[in-house]
C-alpha cells in the first residue's frame, strides 16, 4: 500500500473531528482524576476512544458520500473521489471499532465500554443515517453523540454516573448547538443544496441566532456548575465565567449583525478557542485553588 493510499485512509478518520473529540476525553479523564493519574488507565482509555471515534468517522464518511459530493468543503474526501472503495471503508471501520471496543472492555470498565458503543451507534446510525437527513432535530442527536467522549474519559476514572459526569455531558451538549448552528448559518446554501434540513435552512437565520444565544448561555451556566458541586476551584470558575460571558456577548451581538455570515464565522472561531480553554481548565481546574 502506497503512502497516498495510507493518507487517504487516514483522512477518512476526519482527523480534525477525531482529535477534537479525543481531547475532550482527555479533559474528562483528568477532571475525574483530580491530579491522581493512573497512567496505564489513561493510555488505554485514550487509545480505545481514539479507535472507536475513528471507526465512527470512517463509517460516517461511507454513509455520507451522496451528501458530501454536493458540498464544497467535503467533495474532496476520499469517500467521494473514489480513492477508497466502499467495501474497504466498511472493513476499515469494523477493524478500528472492534479494536477500540476490545481495548475499552479489557482494560477500562463496563460503563466506558457501554457509553462508547452508544456514542458510536448514535453518531453513525441515529445521527448520520437518519436524523441528519430527515429532521431539523439532527443537531440534537449529533450533540448527544458529540458529548459522549468527554464522559467516557470521566467514567474511566469515576466508574459511575454522578453529578460530574452529567454536568460535563451538558457542557459539551450545549456547546455543540452554538458551534454547529454557527457553521450552519454561513454554510446554509451548501446544506440546502445537499438537502440537509439544518435550522437556518428550514426556519431561517434569525431564529437560529436566537437559538445560538440561548445555548451559549446554557453552556456558560453548565461550565460554572462544576465549582459549587465541588469538582473545581475558584480559578476555574473565574476563567470560565469571564470567557463564557465574552462568548455570550458575541452571541448576543448576532441579533444586530448586518452580515450574519461574518458574525457566524466569528462565533464559530470563538467556539474553537473556547473548547480548547475548556479542556485545559477541566484538566487543571481540580488541582487549582
Amino acid at each position: 500500500m502506497g503512502s497516498a493510499k495510507i493518507k487517504a485512509f487516514y483522512r477518512l478518520t476526519k482527523p480534525g473531528v477525531l482529535y477534537g473529540n479525543v481531547l475532550t476525553s482527555v479533559a474528562g479523564f483528568l477532571l475525574a482524576a483530580r491530579g491522581h493519574v493512573d497512567v496505564w488507565l489513561f493510555m488505554v482509555t485514550i487509545v480505545g476512544m481514539t479507535l472507536v471515534i475513528a471507526a465512527a468517522c470512517v463509517l460516517n464518511n461511507y454513509l455520507d458520500q451522496d451528501i458530501d459530493a454536493l458540498m464544497t468543503r467535503t467533495k474532496q474526501r476520499p469517500s467521494v473521489t473514489g480513492e477508497i472503495k466502499g467495501a474497504h471503508m466498511i472493513a476499515f471501520s469494523a477493524i478500528l471499532g472492534a479494536l477500540g471496543i476490545s481495548v475499552l472492555y479489557l482494560w477500562t470498565n463496563w460503563l466506558v465500554t457501554a457509553l462508547a458503543a452508544f456514542g458510536f451507534i448514535t453518531y453513525v446510525w441515529l445521527y448520520g443515517a437518519l436524523s441528519k437527513r430527515q429532521s431539523i432535530h439532527g443537531t440534537l442527536v449529533g450533540s448527544i453523540s458529540g458529548a459522549i467522549p468527554i464522559i467516557c474519559g470521566y467514567a474511566a476514572v469515576a466508574n459511575r454516573v454522578d453529578a460530574g459526569l452529567i454536568i460535563t455531558f451538558l457542557i459539551l451538549f450545549f456547546w455543540q448547538f452554538a458551534e454547529f448552528y454557527s457553521i450552519a448559518i454561513y454554510r446554509r446554501k451548501e446544506y440546502a443544496k445537499a438537502h440537509v434540513p439544518v435550522m437556518p435552512v428550514v426556519v431561517g437565520v434569525r431564529p437560529t441566532i436566537a437559538q445560538i444565544f440561548v445555548y451559549t448561555v446554557r453552556y456558560v451556566i453548565s461550565t460554572l456548575a462544576l465549582t459549587p458541586f465541588g469538582y473545581t476551584g475558584r480559578v476555574y470558575f473565574g476563567v470560565m465565567l469571564v470567557s463564557g460571558l465574552w462568548w455570550a456577548w458575541v452571541g448576543y451581538r448576532g441579533f444586530a449583525a448586518k452580515d450574519s455570515d461574518a458574525w457566524a464565522r466569528r462565533m464559530f472561531r470563538w467556539s474553537m478557542w473556547l473548547i480548547l480553554l475548556l479542556c485545559l481548565m477541566l484538566s487543571i481546574g481540580p488541582v487549582l485553588p
